[in-house]
Protein backbone atom coordinates (compact mmCIF):
# COMPACT_ATOMS: atom_id res chain seq x y z
CA UNK A 1 0.00 0.00 0.00
CA UNK A 2 1.06 3.64 -0.26
CA UNK A 3 3.92 3.81 2.22
CA UNK A 4 2.53 0.75 3.98
CA UNK A 5 3.37 -2.04 1.64
CA UNK A 6 3.39 -1.85 -2.06
CA UNK A 7 3.64 -4.88 -4.28
CA UNK A 8 3.86 -4.68 -8.02
CA UNK A 9 3.32 -8.05 -9.57
CA UNK A 10 4.25 -8.32 -13.18
CA UNK A 11 2.30 -10.74 -15.33
CA UNK A 12 4.23 -13.94 -15.75
CA UNK A 13 7.00 -12.93 -13.36
CA UNK A 14 6.79 -16.46 -11.97
CA UNK A 15 6.39 -19.77 -13.64
CA UNK A 16 2.80 -20.77 -14.12
CA UNK A 17 1.13 -17.83 -12.43
CA UNK A 18 -1.19 -15.63 -14.35
CA UNK A 19 -4.25 -14.01 -12.92
CA UNK A 20 -5.38 -16.51 -10.32
CA UNK A 21 -5.55 -17.22 -6.61
CA UNK A 22 -5.52 -20.17 -4.24
CA UNK A 23 -8.14 -20.77 -1.54
CA UNK A 24 -8.09 -23.46 1.14
CA UNK A 25 -11.21 -24.02 3.25
CA UNK A 26 -14.42 -26.01 3.57
CA UNK A 27 -16.99 -27.23 1.08
CA UNK A 28 -20.14 -28.26 2.91
CA UNK A 29 -23.83 -29.08 2.75
CA UNK A 30 -25.87 -26.58 4.75
CA UNK A 31 -29.38 -26.63 6.17
CA UNK A 32 -30.57 -23.15 7.05
CA UNK A 33 -33.72 -21.66 8.57
CA UNK A 34 -34.37 -17.92 8.57
CA UNK A 35 -37.60 -15.97 9.17
CA UNK A 36 -38.00 -16.04 5.38
CA UNK A 37 -37.82 -19.74 4.67
CA UNK A 38 -35.69 -22.83 5.00
CA UNK A 39 -33.45 -25.01 2.85
CA UNK A 40 -32.05 -28.50 3.41
CA UNK A 41 -28.66 -29.85 2.33
CA UNK A 42 -27.76 -26.98 -0.02
CA UNK A 43 -24.27 -26.12 -1.20
CA UNK A 44 -22.24 -24.19 1.37
CA UNK A 45 -18.81 -23.95 2.99
CA UNK A 46 -16.35 -21.09 3.35
CA UNK A 47 -14.22 -22.03 0.33
CA UNK A 48 -17.31 -22.44 -1.86
CA UNK A 49 -18.69 -18.96 -1.18
CA UNK A 50 -15.22 -17.46 -1.51
CA UNK A 51 -14.47 -19.23 -4.81
CA UNK A 52 -17.77 -18.34 -6.47
CA UNK A 53 -17.40 -14.71 -5.50
CA UNK A 54 -13.74 -14.43 -6.56
CA UNK A 55 -14.46 -16.23 -9.87
CA UNK A 56 -16.10 -13.05 -11.23
CA UNK A 57 -12.65 -11.45 -11.29
CA UNK A 58 -10.00 -14.15 -11.52
CA UNK A 59 -9.30 -17.86 -11.86
CA UNK A 60 -9.65 -19.69 -8.55
CA UNK A 61 -7.81 -22.82 -7.41
CA UNK A 62 -9.72 -24.61 -4.69
CA UNK A 63 -8.35 -26.96 -2.02
CA UNK A 64 -10.95 -28.69 0.18
CA UNK A 65 -12.41 -32.10 0.99
CA UNK A 66 -15.85 -33.66 0.39
CA UNK A 67 -17.34 -37.09 1.00
CA UNK A 68 -18.37 -39.68 -1.58
CA UNK A 69 -21.97 -38.51 -1.05
CA UNK A 70 -21.26 -35.01 -2.43
CA UNK A 71 -23.74 -34.39 -5.28
CA UNK A 72 -22.18 -34.29 -8.74
CA UNK A 73 -24.34 -31.30 -9.70
CA UNK A 74 -22.36 -29.19 -7.21
CA UNK A 75 -19.09 -30.30 -8.82
CA UNK A 76 -20.54 -29.29 -12.20
CA UNK A 77 -21.54 -25.90 -10.80
CA UNK A 78 -17.99 -25.22 -9.54
CA UNK A 79 -16.55 -26.23 -12.91
CA UNK A 80 -19.06 -24.00 -14.72
CA UNK A 81 -17.78 -21.10 -12.62
CA UNK A 82 -14.33 -21.84 -14.05
CA UNK A 83 -13.04 -22.89 -10.61
CA UNK A 84 -10.06 -25.27 -10.75
CA UNK A 85 -11.03 -28.22 -8.52
CA UNK A 86 -7.98 -30.45 -8.95
CA UNK A 87 -7.30 -29.71 -5.28
CA UNK A 88 -10.74 -30.94 -4.15
CA UNK A 89 -10.23 -34.28 -2.40
CA UNK A 90 -13.10 -36.79 -2.52
CA UNK A 91 -12.95 -39.21 0.42
CA UNK A 92 -14.95 -42.21 1.50
CA UNK A 93 -17.45 -41.03 4.06
CA UNK A 94 -19.86 -38.15 4.41
CA UNK A 95 -19.45 -34.50 3.47
CA UNK A 96 -19.19 -31.83 6.20
CA UNK A 97 -22.70 -30.70 7.23
CA UNK A 98 -23.84 -27.62 9.12
CA UNK A 99 -27.31 -26.66 10.26
CA UNK A 100 -28.09 -23.18 11.53
CA UNK A 101 -31.03 -20.90 12.16
CA UNK A 102 -31.39 -17.13 12.24
CA UNK A 103 -33.94 -15.07 14.17
CA UNK A 104 -34.90 -11.58 13.03
CA UNK A 105 -31.48 -10.33 14.09
CA UNK A 106 -29.75 -11.80 11.09
CA UNK A 107 -26.27 -10.94 12.35
CA UNK A 108 -25.99 -14.13 14.34
CA UNK A 109 -26.63 -17.75 13.39
CA UNK A 110 -27.50 -20.25 16.08
CA UNK A 111 -25.80 -23.52 15.22
CA UNK A 112 -28.16 -26.48 15.48
CA UNK A 113 -25.44 -29.01 14.60
CA UNK A 114 -22.03 -29.30 12.99
CA UNK A 115 -21.09 -32.71 11.60
CA UNK A 116 -17.48 -32.43 10.45
CA UNK A 117 -17.48 -35.92 8.88
CA UNK A 118 -14.57 -36.18 6.36
CA UNK A 119 -13.58 -32.62 7.25
CA UNK A 120 -12.59 -33.74 10.79
CA UNK A 121 -9.28 -35.18 9.55
CA UNK A 122 -8.77 -32.84 6.59
CA UNK A 123 -5.09 -32.27 5.87
CA UNK A 124 -4.79 -29.74 3.06
CA UNK A 125 -2.59 -31.05 0.28
CA UNK A 126 -1.52 -28.32 -2.13
CA UNK A 127 -1.03 -29.76 -5.64
CA UNK A 128 2.32 -28.87 -7.25
CA UNK A 129 0.59 -26.80 -9.92
CA UNK A 130 -0.91 -24.57 -7.18
CA UNK A 131 2.28 -23.92 -5.22
CA UNK A 132 3.44 -20.81 -7.10
CA UNK A 133 0.26 -18.80 -6.62
CA UNK A 134 0.92 -15.15 -5.77
CA UNK A 135 -2.39 -14.73 -3.94
CA UNK A 136 -3.42 -17.11 -1.17
CA UNK A 137 -6.58 -17.02 0.94
CA UNK A 138 -6.81 -19.18 4.06
CA UNK A 139 -10.53 -19.55 4.68
CA UNK A 140 -11.84 -20.38 8.12
CA UNK A 141 -10.19 -23.63 9.25
CA UNK A 142 -7.96 -24.63 12.18
CA UNK A 143 -5.04 -22.13 12.34
CA UNK A 144 -2.52 -25.00 12.52
CA UNK A 145 -3.83 -26.21 9.14
CA UNK A 146 -3.69 -22.65 7.78
CA UNK A 147 -0.05 -22.46 8.82
CA UNK A 148 0.58 -25.87 7.27
CA UNK A 149 -0.71 -24.53 3.93
CA UNK A 150 1.79 -21.66 4.08
CA UNK A 151 4.60 -24.17 4.49
CA UNK A 152 3.53 -25.85 1.24
CA UNK A 153 3.42 -22.77 -1.02
CA UNK A 154 6.36 -20.86 -2.51
CA UNK A 155 6.60 -17.29 -1.24
CA UNK A 156 3.18 -15.89 -2.15
CA UNK A 157 3.04 -12.11 -2.67
CA UNK A 158 -0.15 -11.69 -0.64
CA UNK A 159 -1.65 -13.92 2.06
CA UNK A 160 -5.03 -13.17 3.61
CA UNK A 161 -6.88 -15.23 6.18
CA UNK A 162 -10.14 -15.51 8.06
CA UNK A 163 -10.95 -17.12 11.41
CA UNK A 164 -13.83 -17.55 13.86
CA UNK A 165 -14.66 -17.39 17.56
CA UNK A 166 -14.16 -21.16 17.98
CA UNK A 167 -10.45 -20.88 17.06
CA UNK A 168 -10.03 -17.66 19.05
CA UNK A 169 -11.33 -19.50 22.12
CA UNK A 170 -9.56 -22.82 21.56
CA UNK A 171 -6.42 -22.09 19.54
CA UNK A 172 -5.57 -18.50 20.30
CA UNK A 173 -1.82 -19.09 20.59
CA UNK A 174 -1.71 -20.86 17.22
CA UNK A 175 -3.81 -18.14 15.60
CA UNK A 176 -1.52 -15.36 16.87
CA UNK A 177 1.50 -17.32 15.59
CA UNK A 178 -0.16 -17.58 12.16
CA UNK A 179 -0.84 -13.82 12.05
CA UNK A 180 2.90 -13.12 11.92
CA UNK A 181 2.87 -14.72 8.45
CA UNK A 182 -0.26 -13.05 7.12
CA UNK A 183 -0.63 -9.75 5.23
CA UNK A 184 -4.37 -9.22 5.63
CA UNK A 185 -6.56 -10.58 8.43
CA UNK A 186 -10.34 -10.50 7.90
CA UNK A 187 -12.69 -11.02 10.86
CA UNK A 188 -15.98 -9.71 12.21
CA UNK A 189 -16.45 -7.19 15.01
CA UNK A 190 -17.32 -9.75 17.71
CA UNK A 191 -14.24 -11.83 16.83
CA UNK A 192 -12.03 -8.72 16.81
CA UNK A 193 -13.19 -7.75 20.30
CA UNK A 194 -12.63 -11.28 21.58
CA UNK A 195 -9.18 -11.71 20.02
CA UNK A 196 -7.95 -8.29 21.14
CA UNK A 197 -9.73 -8.53 24.52
CA UNK A 198 -10.82 -4.96 23.87
CA UNK A 199 -14.38 -3.61 23.43
CA UNK A 200 -13.26 -0.60 21.36
CA UNK A 201 -12.69 -1.60 17.74
CA UNK A 202 -10.07 1.08 17.06
CA UNK A 203 -7.95 -0.05 20.00
CA UNK A 204 -8.72 -3.67 19.19
CA UNK A 205 -7.57 -3.31 15.58
CA UNK A 206 -4.33 -1.69 16.73
CA UNK A 207 -3.73 -4.61 19.07
CA UNK A 208 -4.38 -7.14 16.28
CA UNK A 209 -2.00 -5.25 13.95
CA UNK A 210 0.65 -5.66 16.65
CA UNK A 211 0.34 -9.45 16.20
CA UNK A 212 1.82 -9.11 12.71
CA UNK A 213 -0.64 -8.57 9.85
CA UNK A 214 -0.12 -5.46 7.72
CA UNK A 215 -3.86 -4.85 7.44
CA UNK A 216 -6.92 -5.81 9.42
CA UNK A 217 -10.41 -5.72 7.92
CA UNK A 218 -13.25 -5.82 10.42
CA UNK A 219 -16.64 -6.78 8.99
CA UNK A 220 -19.64 -5.27 10.74
CA UNK A 221 -22.45 -7.08 8.93
CA UNK A 222 -25.20 -4.63 7.97
CA UNK A 223 -22.95 -1.77 9.12
CA UNK A 224 -20.24 -2.24 6.52
CA UNK A 225 -16.51 -2.85 6.95
CA UNK A 226 -13.47 -1.12 8.42
CA UNK A 227 -9.90 -1.29 7.14
CA UNK A 228 -6.99 -0.63 9.47
CA UNK A 229 -3.27 -0.47 8.80
CA UNK A 230 -0.51 1.23 10.75
CA UNK A 231 -0.84 4.27 8.51
CA UNK A 232 -4.43 4.47 7.39
CA UNK A 233 -8.07 3.91 8.20
CA UNK A 234 -10.99 3.39 5.80
CA UNK A 235 -14.67 2.87 6.54
CA UNK A 236 -17.04 1.42 3.94
CA UNK A 237 -20.81 1.40 4.44
CA UNK A 238 -22.94 -1.64 3.77
CA UNK A 239 -25.28 -1.53 0.84
CA UNK A 240 -28.82 -0.79 2.15
CA UNK A 241 -30.95 -3.84 1.34
CA UNK A 242 -34.68 -4.29 1.62
CA UNK A 243 -34.64 -8.05 1.40
CA UNK A 244 -32.14 -10.19 3.25
CA UNK A 245 -33.05 -13.85 3.01
CA UNK A 246 -29.97 -15.71 4.19
CA UNK A 247 -26.75 -14.16 5.55
CA UNK A 248 -24.87 -17.51 5.47
CA UNK A 249 -21.54 -17.15 3.68
CA UNK A 250 -21.71 -13.35 3.45
CA UNK A 251 -18.27 -12.94 5.06
CA UNK A 252 -16.66 -15.48 2.72
CA UNK A 253 -18.39 -13.88 -0.27
CA UNK A 254 -16.99 -10.51 0.87
CA UNK A 255 -13.48 -12.00 1.12
CA UNK A 256 -13.86 -13.56 -2.34
CA UNK A 257 -14.81 -10.29 -4.01
CA UNK A 258 -12.03 -8.50 -2.13
CA UNK A 259 -9.26 -10.97 -3.01
CA UNK A 260 -10.63 -11.61 -6.49
CA UNK A 261 -10.39 -7.93 -7.39
CA UNK A 262 -6.85 -7.62 -5.97
CA UNK A 263 -5.79 -10.71 -7.91
CA UNK A 264 -7.19 -9.11 -11.07
CA UNK A 265 -5.44 -5.73 -10.70
CA UNK A 266 -2.27 -7.29 -9.20
CA UNK A 267 -1.17 -3.99 -7.63
CA UNK A 268 -1.64 -3.70 -3.92
CA UNK A 269 -2.02 0.05 -3.42
CA UNK A 270 -4.18 1.88 -0.92
CA UNK A 271 -6.77 2.95 -3.58
CA UNK A 272 -6.97 -0.60 -4.96
CA UNK A 273 -7.44 -2.10 -1.50
CA UNK A 274 -10.28 0.36 -0.86
CA UNK A 275 -11.91 -0.53 -4.19
CA UNK A 276 -11.50 -4.22 -3.36
CA UNK A 277 -13.41 -3.69 -0.11
CA UNK A 278 -16.29 -2.13 -2.05
CA UNK A 279 -16.30 -5.00 -4.56
CA UNK A 280 -16.33 -7.43 -1.63
CA UNK A 281 -19.26 -5.54 -0.11
CA UNK A 282 -21.13 -5.59 -3.45
CA UNK A 283 -20.76 -9.37 -3.76
CA UNK A 284 -21.82 -9.94 -0.15
CA UNK A 285 -24.86 -7.68 -0.61
CA UNK A 286 -26.04 -9.85 -3.51
CA UNK A 287 -25.27 -13.10 -1.72
CA UNK A 288 -27.69 -12.41 1.16
CA UNK A 289 -30.62 -11.82 -1.22
CA UNK A 290 -31.25 -15.56 -1.60
CA UNK A 291 -30.42 -18.89 0.06
CA UNK A 292 -27.15 -20.76 -0.47
CA UNK A 293 -25.34 -19.61 -3.64
CA UNK A 294 -28.56 -19.09 -5.60
CA UNK A 295 -28.07 -15.35 -6.06
CA UNK A 296 -24.43 -15.76 -7.14
CA UNK A 297 -25.56 -18.33 -9.72
CA UNK A 298 -27.66 -15.70 -11.51
CA UNK A 299 -25.31 -12.78 -10.97
CA UNK A 300 -23.59 -11.04 -13.90
CA UNK A 301 -20.64 -8.68 -14.08
CA UNK A 302 -23.10 -5.96 -15.17
CA UNK A 303 -25.02 -6.39 -11.89
CA UNK A 304 -21.75 -6.08 -9.97
CA UNK A 305 -20.65 -2.94 -11.82
CA UNK A 306 -24.06 -1.33 -11.41
CA UNK A 307 -24.09 -1.80 -7.65
CA UNK A 308 -20.44 -0.72 -7.42
CA UNK A 309 -21.45 2.61 -9.00
CA UNK A 310 -24.38 2.90 -6.58
CA UNK A 311 -21.93 2.39 -3.69
CA UNK A 312 -19.89 5.25 -5.07
CA UNK A 313 -22.91 7.57 -5.13
CA UNK A 314 -23.86 6.43 -1.64
CA UNK A 315 -20.58 7.65 -0.13
CA UNK A 316 -19.95 10.78 -2.18
CA UNK A 317 -20.42 14.19 -0.58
Amino acid sequence: MHHVFHLLLYEGNRKGTGMSLLVVGSVALDSVTTPFGKVEEVLGGSATYFSCSASFFTKVKLVAVVGADFPSRHIRFLKDKNIDIRGLQVRNGKTFRWKGCYEYDLNEAKTVYTHLNVFSNFKPHIPDEYKNEDFVFLANIDPTLQEDVLMQVNKPALVACDSMNFWIENKKRELIRLLKKVDIFILNDAEARELAEEPNLLKGARRILSFGPKMVIIKKGEHGALLFSNHSFFSAPAYPLESIYDPTGAGDTFAGGFMGYLSKVRKITEPNVRKAIIYGSVLASYNVEDFSLNRLRRLTMNDIDRRYKEFKKLTCF
